[in-house]
C-alpha cells in the first residue's frame, strides 16, 4: 500500500511538472512569464521572456526602426487563443501563434500574429502570417522590463497591452 501511494505521488508530481508551461528562470537573464486571461468561454495566454532595459536605448537602438522584431527573448513570444478571436477588429483562429512587431519611428506599429509558434525569437519566420494588424503606439511612463498584460477585461473583450521603455502597443480582443 505504501509502496502505491509513493507511486501516486510521485506521478503527481511528475504531471504537475509536464504541465507547469513556464519555463525555469534559474539561468535566464529574460525571466519566463505567463499571463492568462479569460473572456467568457475564451482562454487567451501569452508566454514570453521578459528582457530588460538596462540603460539601453531600447527603440531604434537595440530594436532597430523598421525591421521585424519579436517582443521578448530566447523563444518567441506565444499567444493561445481556445476560440475563435476577433484581434484588433480581425479574425483570428483558434490556436496558437508568435507574435512579431515591426516598430515605425514615425506611424503606426505592424503587429503580426504567426502561424509559426514554437520557434525561436530570431528568424522571423517568413511566409508563416495569419494576422497582421497596424497599430498606432502610445506613449507611457517608463516601464523596465518588457511587459504584456491584461488591464482591462469582460466576458465580451479585453485590451492586451504590450509596455516596454515608453512605448505602449494596445491589442483590443474580443471572443467569436
Amino acid at each position: 500500500m505504501r509502496l502505491r501511494l509513493l507511486c501516486v505521488a510521485a506521478a503527481c508530481l511528475l504531471l504537475a511538472a509536464a504541465c507547469d508551461p513556464v519555463p525555469s528562470g534559474a539561468k535566464r537573464r529574460s525571466q519566463p512569464a505567463l499571463v492568462v486571461q479569460r473572456l467568457g468561454a475564451t482562454k487567451v495566454s501569452v508566454r514570453y521572456n521578459r528582457p530588460s532595459a538596462r540603460g539601453r536605448e531600447l527603440f531604434g537602438g537595440i530594436v532597430p526602426w523598421d525591421s521585424v522584431w519579436n517582443p521578448g527573448a530566447d523563444e518567441a513570444t506565444r499567444l493561445s487563443t481556445s476560440r475563435d478571436l476577433a484581434v484588433g477588429g480581425r479574425m483570428l483562429a483558434a490556436g496558437d501563434y508568435s507574435i512579431w512587431m515591426i516598430p515605425d519611428s514615425a506611424e503606426a506599429w505592424t503587429v503580426i500574429f504567426s502561424r509559426a509558434a514554437d520557434v525561436p525569437h530570431v528568424p522571423y519566420p517568413e511566409g508563416e502570417d495569419a494576422l497582421r494588424l497596424l497599430i498606432t503606439p502610445q506613449r507611457t511612463p517608463f516601464v523596465e522590463t518588457l511587459s504584456f498584460s491584461f488591464p482591462a477585461a469582460t466576458p465580451d473583450s479585453a485590451l492586451l497591452l504590450f509596455q516596454w521603455g515608453e512605448t505602449t502597443i494596445p491589442i483590443g480582443l474580443r471572443p467569436r
